[in-house]
């Protein structure tokens, strides 16, 4: 099938007749020719593979299911209209046509912000959301791909966890930089230049200006917007980070570094999404010049750096930065979950508990569980145990507050049996029996965060690019670690290592854990595979490495 034969969806074509697998296979072929085109610099190259994935029925089918399969598929805008049949996911297919797209404007919502203030977030329509969704998968790819090395937030495969890992490597070391610049932009997404952004993002600027412009409604008034990006548009996390991209190549030329018999700045950039920090061998070295120099590149971009936020501080005096404290102790250095970061941890489990007071015991965990599991797993990564210990303490604290308050009659001895269990070496175990509805009984405890084992995160490369071929391997070997630090994906292992009789498929030899191994998908991700173990592969390092050269001399 030829690019023109897909550009148009077959005229029989149902939902639940579309072929996924070959979907994602011509997407990620478009995406991919996409980045060697940007690579090379033929950018009329790439802009003319932008247009044909924007046009293609490939792309519109893929936007399509994103917003009618994610967590605000819904949630409405302003037409107060959701696609959940899968007529009406047929028609808005055809529907995404850029002759006479004109969008509507956001219905503007406020949610609360963790220093009392609001932020405004814009919900646009579900054919906006599927039109944003559509033109992002022809901007990542070029986003990704001259993107900033060390640019963390809204990237895909990229996380906090990277960037703290970045952190580390920049601070660790005893002749790292001392002094730190803790920089936030002041209303990041509420600020961006429409004139900037429609100027330098590579994407259909008619169809941007459009999205731009649209203006919100608010307690039924239309409000007209001048500047930023909606926060809430499926695009708006990708404009602003292209908008902020730059950033890093800017201080590396105007502070390059030095030959080996100078004395370096020390300047090294870490950012997630609109919060950077950026490291100097003096306090003054960063006032005087690093700091105009950013001012500078942002007003360009119609940005400021907010005064509350932005400060310079020793390592020895210690800085918080995506929920760590980051600081040295006597020359080392030390990533903990900041104090703040606790403190809004045990406020919210309060919150539960105490909205929870007449629901069951095994209500009660089920709402904790979740929230426990999550903030530990966010901080397994850095020194945590004593911040978990802490936690597990005050959250049995209100547990026996909201138990002896249910029984105000009752004994401390009576509610203790009543409600914490010995299980193994341990007592006052949260504990309670759930009888299933096939009449089995389950036993539901409560998560302690001080059994979340402690392992360091391994940092993604800072040139991966999960749209270049040439990384495919990479990111698959990530991906199989990941599964294997995880409860159900070593289970899932497990199946896929007795499937294959404990045997590498390549060489017929054993597979144990004294031989290196990776995993590989059968039918690629990219070409439409699962990571269903069906489609999994377990294999020797050696033997994978020597098959690929051997495939690389065929071809």
């Amino acid at each position: 099938m030829d690019a023109a034969a897909r550009a148009c969806a077959p005229p029989d074509v149902t939902w639940t007749g579309i072929n996924w697998a070959e979907v994602q296979r011509q997407v990620s072929r478009l995406q991919i020719r996409t980045v060697k085109a940007t690579q090379s610099g033929r950018h009329n190259k790439a802009k003319a593979l932008q247009w044909l994935l924007t046009h293609s029925f490939s792309g519109k089918a893929l936007a399509v299911r994103r917003v009618t399969e994610n967590k605000g598929k819904n949630t409405a805008g302003v037409d107060n209209v959701t696609w959940k049949t899968p007529a009406a996911k047929t028609n808005a297919i055809a529907s995404l046509k850029r002759r006479g797209y004109s969008p509507l404007p956001l219905r503007r919502v406020f949610i609360p912000k963790k220093n009392g203030k609001t932020r405004p977030l814009g919900i646009p329509t579900m054919k906006c959301r599927a039109m944003q969704a559509l033109h992002l998968l022809a901007l990542e790819p070029v986003a990704e791909t001259t993107a900033d090395l060390n640019s963390y937030g809204f990237r895909p495969e990229r996380s906090t966890a990277d960037a703290g890992g970045q952190c580390f490597i920049s601070l660790a070391k005893k002749a790292s930089a001392e002094w730190v610049l803790e920089a936030d932009i002041q209303g990041c997404f509420d600020k961006i230049s429409h004139d900037w952004m429609i100027a330098n993002i590579p994407t259909d600027k008619v169809i941007l200006k459009k999205w731009l412009k649209a203006g919100y409604v608010y307690q039924n008034e239309l409000f007209p917007t001048d500047a930023g990006t909606p926060q809430g548009g499926i695009i708006s996390p990708v404009a602003a980070n292209m908008t902020l991209d730059g950033l890093e190549a800017m201080l590396a030329a105007k502070f390059p570094r030095p030959k080996r018999t100078e004395k370096g700045l020390k300047i090294n950039m870490v950012r997630y999404a609109d919060d950077f920090i950026i490291t100097g061998c003096s306090r003054e070295l960063l006032e005087l010049e690093v700091k105009p120099a950013v001012a500078e590149f942002l007003a360009e971009r119609g940005l400021v750096l907010s005064p509350e936020k932005t400060r310079i501080t020793h390592i020895e005096v210690g800085f918080d930065f995506l929920g760590w404290n980051i600081r040295k102790y006597n020359g080392k250095l030390l990533m903990k979950p900041s104090k703040a970061n606790v403190k809004a941890h045990l406020d919210r489990i309060r919150e539960v508990i105490e909205a929870n007071k007449t629901s069951t015991q095994v209500s009660l965990i089920k709402l904790l569980n979740p929230i426990l599991r999550g903030w530990a797993n966010y901080h397994c990564h850095v020194v945590a145990k004593e911040a978990f210990a802490r936690v597990d303490h005050e959250v049995w604290s209100m547990l026996w507050q909201w138990a002896v308050r249910r029984h105000p009659n009752k004994g401390a001895r009576w509610v203790k049996g009543r409600y914490f269990k010995t299980q193994d070496n341990r007592n006052w175990v949260f504990a309670a029996t759930e009888e299933q509805e096939d009449g089995t009984k389950r036993e539901r405890v409560l998560l302690k965060e001080a059994d979340t084992p402690i392992q360091r995160h391994v940092k993604i490369s800072a040139a991966a690019n999960p749209h270049d071929p040439q990384w495919a391997q990479y990111f698959e070997t990530r991906w199989g670690q990941k599964m294997l630090n995880s409860g159900r994906g070593r289970a899932k292992l497990y199946r896929v290592w007795l499937r294959q009789d404990r045997l590498c498929p390549d060489c017929q030899q054993p597979l144990t854990k004294y031989t290196p191994w990776g995993v590989r998908h059968v039918v690629k991700r990219a070409d439409g595979g699962t990571d269903a173990a069906s489609n999994l592969q377990m294999h020797h390092l050696t033997c994978h490495r020597n098959q690929r050269y051997a495939e690389n001399e065929v071809v």
